[in-house]
C-alpha cells in the first residue's frame, strides 16, 4: 500500500489520507515505515498470541469501526487477502463507506487454497465499490463475475511499484546468516519461504525434507529461511533442518534485505503470492511449493513453475532450475511501477471531479 499512500500525498491538503495498521508483524512494519517514510494515524493493536482466524476478524471489526466513525472516510482502501482486508472491508460496508480494493480479482478458483486468502479476495470483491485490478486476467476474472466493467480498473500491482523504489537504493545487508552467504563467492543462494496454513503438517514436512535433501545432494548451494513464527512452521523448521551446515533458519527478513535476497539468489522456493511478483523483476527463478496460483502470469512469463509439496518433484525441479544458465532481468507482467500513480489518480478524479491524468495499465 506505500506506493498508494505516497502517490495520494501529492493532491494533499484537497485529499486527506490517514493509515491505519492492524498491529500484526510491528518489528517488520515499522521497518517498512521507515522505508517509504510514512507515519501512521492508527494503531488497531489486534493481535493477541494464539488466536484464531475468526478472532482477528473479530477484533478487526470491533476496533476499525470507531475509528471510521470519527474520521468519516469517503473510500476506504484495503490491499490483498488477508483476514483484516476483508474485516476492514466488511466494516467500511456496515458504516456505507465505498471500499477501494487494490490487487483485487485473483484467483485460484479453488475456495481451500490458498485457504483461507482465495475467500477473504473473493468476498472483499464483492462489497468492492472500485477493483484495482493487478493484471488483465485479474480484471477478466470480476468482469466474468458481474462485476461492472467501469468499476475495474487495470493498474498493475503496487507490489513492483515498492521493489522499483527500493531496487536502485544502496542497501546494507542487516541479517547476518544472509549476508554471510552473499560473502561467499564459492556458493548459490536458495531463498526459501514456506508459511501457508494449508500446508501445516504433512505438507511442509515434504518441503522442509526437500530443502534438506537439496542442500546434500548440491554442495555449492546455500539456503536462507526466513522462518515465520507460527509454531507450526517453527517446529518443523527446527527439527528437520536446523543441524544442517548450509540451511540458515533466520527470522524472517526485512523488506531491503527481502530485495537484495531476491535479487542475487539463484532459486527461490516459495508458497508466497508477493515473492512470485517480485522475482520477475530480477529474473530469478521461482518453484511455486502450491498445488495451484493465482498469479499464472509469472509461469506464463516462464519465471516460475508451479511444483507442489511433493518431496520428489520439488528436488527434481530445483535441481533443473539450478542448471540452467542465469536468465537476467525479464519484463515483470505483473505491473509496470505505476500502479499507484494511476489509482491515486482514480481515486482523485472521483473524489475532485477532475479528469483523469492516466491511463489504465497496458501489458
Amino acid at each position: 500500500m506505500a506506493p498508494v499512500v505516497t502517490a495520494l500525498a501529492r493532491y494533499a491538503p484537497e485529499i486527506e489520507t490517514r493509515v491505519a495498521l492492524t498491529g500484526q508483524h510491528t518489528t517488520l512494519v515499522d521497518q517498512v515505515l521507515d522505508v517509504f517514510h510514512l507515519q501512521p494515524d492508527y494503531d488497531l493493536d489486534v493481535m493477541q498470541e494464539g488466536q484464531s482466524v475468526s478472532d482477528v476478524v473479530e477484533r478487526t471489526l470491533h476496533r476499525l469501526v470507531p475509528v471510521l466513525r470519527e474520521c468519516r472516510p469517503d473510500v476506504v482502501l484495503v490491499e490483498g487477502d488477508t483476514a483484516t482486508v476483508f474485516a476492514a472491508s466488511l466494516a467500511a460496508y456496515f458504516e456505507r463507506v465505498r471500499v477501494a480494493h487494490v490487487e483485487a480479482g485473483l484467483r485460484t478458483a479453488d475456495k481451500w487454497a490458498p485457504f483461507p486468502e482465495e475467500m477473504f479476495r473473493r468476498l472483499t470483491d464483492v462489497v468492492a465499490d472500485f477493483h484495482f485490478a493487478p493484471t488483465r486476467r485479474a480484471a477478466d476474472a470480476l468482469r466474468a463475475e458481474g462485476v461492472p466493467a467501469k468499476h475495474v480498473y487495470l493498474t498493475g500491482n503496487t507490489v513492483v511499484d515498492a521493489l522499483l523504489s527500493v531496487a536502485g537504493r544502496e542497501r546494507h545487508v542487516t541479517d547476518h546468516a544472509l549476508r554471510s552467504v552473499l560473502d561467499d563467492a564459492g556458493s548459490r543462494l536458495v531463498l526459501l519461504t514456506a508459511h501457508r496454513r494449508e500446508t501445516f503438517g504433512a505438507p511442509l514436512r515434504q518441503v522442509l525434507g526437500a530443502v534438506r535433501a537439496l542442500a546434500d545432494r548440491m554442495p555449492d548451494v546455500r539456503i536462507v529461511y526466513p522462518v515465520h513464527p507460527n509454531p507450526n512452521v517453527v517446529e518443523p523448521a527446527t527439527e528437520m533442518l536446523s543441524d544442517h551446515p548450509r540451511i540458515h533458519l533466520t527470522a524472517p527478513l526485512d523488506y531491503l534485505d527481502l530485495v537484495t535476497a531476491l535479487e542475487h539468489a539463484s532459486l527461490v522456493l516459495t508458497d508466497s503470492g508477493g515473492i512470485q511478483e517480485e522475482a520477475p523483476t530480477f529474473g530469478t527463478p521461482v518453484l511455486v511449493l502450491r498445488e495451484v496460483t493465482e498469479r499464472p502470469e509469472a509461469v506464463e512469463a516462464g519465471v516460475a513453475e508451479v511444483v507442489g509439496t511433493d518431496a520428489r518433484t520439488i528436488v527434481e525441479r530445483a535441481v533443473a532450475a539450478l542448471g540452467r544458465p542465469v536468465r537476467g532481468p525479464v519484463a515483470n507482467p505483473f505491473g509496470d511501477g505505476r500502479a499507484g500513480e494511476r489509482i491515486a489518480d482514480i481515486l482523485a478524479a472521483d473524489l475532485t471531479g477532475r479528469p483523469r491524468e492516466t491511463e489504465d495499465w497496458k501489458p
